[in-house]
């Protein structure tokens, strides 16, 4: 099933006076295995940003303090969204971003065709189609040394034209396991990590999107995004064969349209959940958001060609939508960074002058009697509960 991937860090050393930029004295290397691939190795980039200690440090000419470079962590940040969001935090200066991806090599080429400064980002791996691959994931970054002030949970599969499901390492339905479930685990996982966290704005990003809104145009286009009594996900997601169903509202038959839009519903739920249980306590910032219309992301790489060709300029010329990735990822940085951004519990979006606003979600999107069934069920799939 997908990349199986470790990263072996060895002897870690952290230099004195507020540098934890991780030193690894013995390099580590990340392998790869994959049906055609017996065994493949790269070497792992490892943070040498000069990213300070937690906390404030203080300059020993003007004894001024000065605030510590931030830490993000960006899931399926080697394409569209992720990467120019990656780029467009990096470039600030302000920023190490953690690149959370699926494939190294390909991360490793979009950052550096993307012109990211070398030791302004520190790619690890992850598969979200794996559950013991997030939880690698964590320990990995822990060992890395680093503080986590930011988590964007990005990444996401999209199979619109699947008529039949396919699974994930742990046996669920793939679009609801990757884009909600490990990132749920995930989530969770780091939470500890943004506790710890001294930034003086701690936030946890999660995407959502406007086609699981049905108060909105684009979210009534068939098929319509829906959970009903969330049967299907109690059941596990395992499909027919398993007497289950791998939709989430416990339907017999599969699509794929729907199943990625209903994940988003769970994307939009799960974030309003977390700001209900963690907010008021932890001061962390909860949020999520639709940057707009990325009409030319890889997001839309399964659809028929047709599609693909006519989406853009319909976008651009008819319904006037169209964001290019650019501007798209720095919507998603203000949203990490921005001092105007911080109110937990939010769902943005930006006008047709690239202003921000707080956006309204549909009744079943911001329903909190369903957030926390689906908090319950999920916690029991991930094994959390």
């Amino acid at each position: 099933m997908a990349l199986q991937a470790a990263l072996l860090p060895s002897t870690l050393s952290v230099p004195k006076k507020g540098n934890l930029a991780t030193v690894v004295k013995d390099t580590a290397f990340l392998s790869v295995s994959q049906k055609k691939v017996s065994s493949l190795s790269v070497r792992a980039q490892v943070a040498t940003a000069p990213v300070a200690t937690p906390g404030s440090s203080t300059s020993s000419v003007d004894k001024k303090k000065t605030l510590r470079q931030g830490v993000v962590v960006i899931t399926g940040a080697s394409s569209g969204l992720g990467l120019a969001a990656a780029k467009a935090l990096a470039e600030t200066g302000k920023w190490h971003v953690v690149m959370a991806c699926r494939d190294f090599l390909k991360a490793a080429k979009a950052a550096k065709s993307a012109g990211m400064a070398e030791g302004s980002y520190t790619i690890l791996h992850l598969d979200l189609a794996s559950l013991d691959s997030v939880r690698q994931f964590v320990d990995n970054f822990r060992r890395a040394g680093m503080p986590l002030d930011a988590l964007v949970c990005n990444a996401a599969i999209y199979r619109p034209t699947a008529r039949t499901p396919t699974f994930t390492a742990d046996g669920y339905e793939m679009s609801v396991g990757v884009n909600h479930l490990g990132h749920f685990l995930l989530s969770r996982l780091l939470l500890d990590d943004l506790k710890k966290s001294d930034y003086p704005s701690r936030r946890l990003v999660i995407l959502g999107s406007i086609t699981g809104n049905t108060n909105t145009l684009a979210g009534n286009v068939p098929p319509k995004a829906g959970l009903g009594d969330l049967r299907g996900l109690a059941g596990g997601l395992s499909g027919p064969n398993s007497n289950g169903s791998a939709m989430i509202d416990g339907a017999e038959e599969f699509d794929g349209a729907k199943a990625y839009k209903d994940s988003k519903i769970c994307n939009m739920l799960t974030m309003q959940e977390l700001h209900r249980r963690f907010h008021e306590d932890t001061g962390i910032t909860f949020a999520s958001l639709y940057p707009g219309c990325i009409a030319t992301t890889g997001l839309f790489r399964e659809h028929i060609p047709l599609f693909r060709m006519l989406f853009p300029p319909f976008q651009k010329f008819v319904t006037k939508g169209f964001v290019s990735e650019a501007e798209s990822g720095k919507r998603l940085a203000q949203v990490v960074s921005d001092p105007s951004l911080t109110k937990s519990g939010v769902y943005w979006s930006w006008n047709k002058d690239s202003a921000s606003f707080e956006n309204q979600l549909s009744r079943e999107a911001s329903d909190p009697e369903k957030a926390r069934k689906l908090w319950e069920i999920s916690e029991k799939l991930v094994g959390l509960a």
